[in-house]
């Protein structure tokens, strides 16, 4: 019989990404990542399989993490990176298997590598300094004796200075190279004070689309702009309008057009601004939205538990250049619609599920990832018309087959106003509804992301232990249209509170719940949530708040990125606006806090600092509150979805053994 599935269980999922078709349609190339416990770490490989599933095979054998594969236009080498010999770097192989070859050895690593349209060039990202690009092979023992000795003293001059995840920024900057598919030295295509990403070559191979963070208000704003580089040498020439954040630049197949995604950030919605699909004349010109009438965001929005290995999406142009292929975040689902350059829209791949990660091979046949809440994510085939879908991947089928999952039942109850706020259920497994049963209230971050269909382990393991998970996305959430995301903006803690609460209302008068046993726990956003909630009633017997805010006037200065969105959620600046970030700040209402509070927090968040973690506990203890405070070191702010292993099992332990003390 089936076990529960236990926090352990973390160590035996593996975690799928980047499924690359091959150009004949006939083989898929995709990432596994596996956990090692002993090891504290991730070790990642790509494996390759038939299109019908007949047959999949481990490809790399690496023993660190082997991504991106990237076949070439004549499916005969795959390009992918790797860190097996220290920093990431780019290889190819022969795609019927052999022995790699490594391509290049920058000091500073590989990302983002793109084959030329005639297989003869690989383009990528490195970072380069003052020094221009440095090969570790040209390193002496003198420059490394050197390096080391040098000041860590920080000079900083940017209101940019660190990123969640990257830490403090130095004077190194990513730009695009392009090395030639059967070795030699790379060639550096862009410089400048800014970063270069996202490399797309034109169908000619004489270009590359790029995005760049160039306007000159480049730093007090997070705008990004697609841009076109020639290859000759001359200047690159700017695609996009520059008054927003756009990205994932594609080339028709043609070459006529560059489609990419990203919303303008202006007045009335700012950077809650739906992100569309665009297309604009690659020669210059007016850009349409092609997506403007769909009133849902072109992308995947959601979040879980499990996305270790998810590559960033392009658009995709189907083979005779007549349009689009593109996921968007719809009430939780994230469906893959084909859009027409007149903006006609047609589903291709739907179900309760989340697809993500979709590559095209020259007939049309797609490759996509899908997840649904009992199955975590493999990887699929499809034709053209999104017919004959099979699953080519299972990598999660022995451990579904020792486990006991439960389903996320969709539910959608009345908040204020009228709107219909949409959530889900999770059951206990042998779930009896004459019995009452604790509930754990969960809250997404963002606020603009969404809960959706797909596998969350940590919501599985909170059900096999006896709770009913509920998690809801109230207003500010993605995948409800504009009217809902931008609902929250200048009322945190207003009606997104009022929605939650109502959730919680509705659920109790289901009839299965113990209403003297209430938990809530939330991070990021949801932390914050967390905390205004313990503020504002004392329904919950006990609180987990994870990476969470409670000064919203203080974020201002020690986020890496709370000064771009505050004057748009917050309705100004703190130095405008101090009474609303006051007021919506639970420090503020500290005093009202009967809530038994666990805090989890890593200490290298740039994201929520830990100094927000760090006032919370210091006013709860001196109020002689219940409260614990427990620092994962060396983490960041994902800590929960990509942090070392080991203390991602420890930080849900500490989760479950609080509610199970409390509730």
């Amino acid at each position: 019989m089936p076990r529960p599935i236990e926090i352990e269980d973390l160590a035996r999922i593996r975690y799928l990404g980047d499924p690359q078709i091959a150009p004949d349609g006939q083989r898929v190339a995709y990432v596994v990542t596996e956990v090692d416990l002993e090891e504290k770490c991730y070790r990642s490989a790509i494996w390759v399989a038939t299109a019908d599933g007949s047959e999949r095979v481990r490809f790399t054998a690496g023993q660190r993490k082997d991504t991106s594969p990237r076949w070439s236009p004549d499916g005969r080498r795959l390009a992918f990176l790797s860190d097996r010999d220290g920093t990431t770097q780019l290889y190819v192989m022969p795609s019927d298997g052999g022995e790699p070859e490594r391509l290049t050895d920058l000091k500073y690593g590989v990302a983002d590598p793109v084959w030329s349209p005639d297989g003869a060039w690989i383009a990528f990202t490195s970072k380069v300094g003052p020094e221009g690009p440095v090969q570790q092979a040209d390193e002496t023992e003198e420059d490394r004796r050197r390096a080391a000795a040098r000041s860590d003293t920080k000079v900083i001059r940017s209101l940019k200075n660190r990123l969640d995840g990257e830490g403090f920024f130095d004077e190194r900057r990513r730009h695009i190279f392009v090395v030639s598919a059967t070795g030699g030295p790379p060639r550096q295509i862009t410089d400048g004070d800014w970063d270069d990403t996202q490399p797309a070559w034109s169908p000619d191979g004489r270009a590359i689309a790029f995005v760049s963070r160039r306007g000159e208000d480049r730093e007090r704003t997070t705008f990004a702009d697609v841009w076109v580089a020639p290859l000759d040498g001359s200047e690159p020439r700017r695609i996009t309008p520059g008054d927003g954040t756009y990205g994932t630049p594609a080339f028709s197949p043609d070459g006529a057009w560059i489609a990419y995604t990203g919303n303008p950030v202006v007045p009335p919605y700012g950077p809650t601004t739906l992100t569309g699909l665009w297309v604009a004349p690659a020669a210059g010109g007016e850009a349409r939205n092609l997506t403007a009438a769909l009133d849902r965001e072109v992308g995947s929005t959601i979040i879980c538990d499990q996305y270790y290995a998810v590559a960033l999406q392009r658009p995709l142009w189907l083979p005779d250049g007549s349009g689009l292929l593109v996921p968007v975040s719809d009430r939780g689902m994230v469906p893959l619609m084909r859009v027409s350059l007149d903006g006609e829209i047609t589903a291709v791949l739907t179900g309760d599920r989340a697809v993500e990660n979709v590559s095209l091979a020259r007939d049309g046949r797609i490759a996509f990832l899908a997840s649904a809440p009992t199955r975590p994510l493999e990887v699929f085939v499809a034709e053209a018309d999104g017919s004959g879908e099979r699953e080519v991947s299972h990598a999660n089928d022995a451990l579904l087959a020792e486990v006991t999952v439960v389903p996320a039942e969709r539910i959608s109850y009345p908040a204020e106003g009228g709107v219909e706020v949409g959530g889900w259920l999770l059951k206990p497994p042998g779930f009896d509804p004459s019995r009452r049963y604790p509930l754990i209230l969960q809250i997404h971050g963002g606020p603009h992301g969404m809960y959706g269909s797909v596998f969350f382990h940590e919501m599985q393991v909170l059900a096999a232990r006896g709770y009913v998970v509920l998690m809801t996305n109230p207003r500010g959430s993605t995948g409800y249209g504009q009217a809902f995301v931008s609902a929250a903006m200048g009322d945190w803690g207003g009606i997104d509170y009022r929605d939650i609460m109502a959730g919680v209302d509705y659920v109790l008068g289901l009839g299965f719940i113990d209403e003297q046993r209430l938990g809530v726990t939330g991070g990021s956003y949801g932390g914050y949530m967390t905390n205004w909630i313990v503020t504002q009633t004392d329904r919950f017997k006990a609180a987990v708040t994870q990476r969470s805010t409670c000064n919203r006037f203080s974020l201002f200065g020690t986020s890496d990125i709370a000064w771009s969105y505050s004057p748009w959620e917050f309705g100004g600046t703190p130095f405008d606006n101090p009474t609303l970030y006051l007021e919506r700040s639970p420090i503020t209402h500290v005093k009202n806090v009967t809530t038994p509070i666990l805090i989890l927090h890593s200490e290298q968040d740039l994201r929520c600092p830990i100094e927000q973690a760090e006032q919370w506990f210091a006013a709860l203890r001196y109020l002689g509150k219940e409260a614990v405070f427990v620092r994962f070191p060396e983490e960041s702010h994902g800590l929960s979805r990509s942090g070392r292993p080991d203390r991602r099992v420890e930080r849900l332990r500490w989760i479950v053994d609080w509610f199970a003390e409390h509730l």
